[in-house]
């Protein structure tokens, strides 16, 4: 209750138009009693964001349809998402999955200019595409790529994308697991991912992972979600996969990996005829593995065809499979040595030969 100074009660009208004036002058002392606070980790939030998101683009795929009436073809939407600048000859990072299949690829940069992409080459097997843009030196800041060999979980990380079409989105959080697979095209297996719970929703893949001073660690490739949309696990290519297979993409338009010079059975032979391991269908002539007497299938005494040599390791490197045994190879050089097991009528045996470029 408001008195005043002779303890004669003000009318409630008058009081509460008081009571309305004092309160912005309350407030405003209140307020101005309270320091500016910025935590360190804002701060760096906010120049990682500044430094890195020029860097970012955002990627759209348009496609040939055929209308159904008049049989015209036109050219609509497919996708879009997320890459960055790779260096200043004008080279843009993505996913493949971003511009698998596209007729034409547009790049915006963050001054909203857009810009016609040429592919230049792509990588199915580990989701990863290179395409150039020709805009000027000026407007291209290349990415400075990191080292993914030394992340703990717990690291903090930040994604710079284009979540459902809205430019330039920073999300933030940190590496929660390491050592992740993923599904990838050809019934291959991406290895080593990154697992973060740093929201990435559609229009993030391609985009750039980052660790605290800046540096590329990855790119984001995909999300585990039911619904499509982030529930806190994201996952990224991590940026030692990228510094080896990106070079091989510009120069050569795909991945260059040695070849022990077999062609492979499929993978469904190893149920049909209960074994593990790939299975040789045939040799080429005078590439490695003939040169080393392994052998493909065969014809039998009685006319039948009979399984032939199944490799089942590589260097020490057990092979269960023909995505175990391309990985092992990408890790190898044309004119490399290697050791190959393989079981051949069910003795096992060891060779060694000298793998051929491709």
């Amino acid at each position: 209750m408001l008195l005043t100074s002779n303890s004669r009660k003000l009318p409630a009208c008058f009081a509460t138009t008081l009571l309305l004036l004092l309160t912005p002058l309350a407030l405003a002392q209140s307020e101005s009693r309270v320091p500016q606070f910025a935590t360190d980790d804002e701060v760096n939030t906010m120049q990682v964001f500044n430094f890195a998101s020029p860097s970012v683009v955002y990627v759209t795929n348009e496609t040939l349809v055929r209308d159904r009436w008049s049989l015209k073809l036109h050219s609509v939407p497919k996708g879009a998402g997320s890459g960055f600048i790779w260096d200043d000859q004008g080279h843009v990072v993505t996913n493949f999955h971003v511009i698998e299949g596209a007729r034409k690829v547009t790049i915006t940069l963050q001054d909203r200019s857009e810009w016609s992409a040429e592919l230049v080459g792509s990588a199915p097997e580990k989701d990863l595409a290179v395409v150039k843009i020709s805009a000027p030196r000026e407007l291209l800041k290349p990415l400075v790529p990191g080292s993914s060999a030394g992340l703990a979980v717990g690291r903090k990380v930040l994604a710079i994308g284009n979540p459902f079409g809205l430019d330039t989105t920073l999300t933030t959080g940190v590496v929660s697991a390491l050592g992740r697979e993923i599904d990838a095209t050809g019934n291959r297996t991406i290895r080593n991912v990154i697992q973060t719970d740093a929201a990435i929703n559609p229009g993030n893949s391609g985009g750039p992972l980052l660790d605290s001073s800046g540096r590329l660690i990855g790119v984001n490739t995909a999300i585990y979600s039911p619904s499509g949309a982030s529930v806190g696990i994201g996952f990224a290519i991590p940026v030692d996969t990228v510094k080896k297979i990106v070079p091989e993409l510009i120069a050569h338009g795909r991945l260059v990996r040695p070849i022990l010079g077999i062609e492979s059975a499929p993978d469904q032979w190893a149920s049909q005829y209960d074994f593990k391991g790939v299975a040789v269908l045939r040799t080429a002539p005078g590439m490695p593995a003939d040169k080393a007497g392994l052998r493909g299938v065969y014809r039998g005494e009685r006319g039948g065809w009979q399984l032939g040599d199944v490799i089942v390791g590589i260097d020490g490197h057990p092979i269960g499979n023909y995505d175990d045994m391309m990985n092992v190879l990408e890790n190898h050089r044309p004119g490399d040595r290697v050791q190959v097991d393989y079981l051949r009528d069910g003795e096992a045996l060891q060779t060694s030969l000298v793998l051929a470029a491709p």
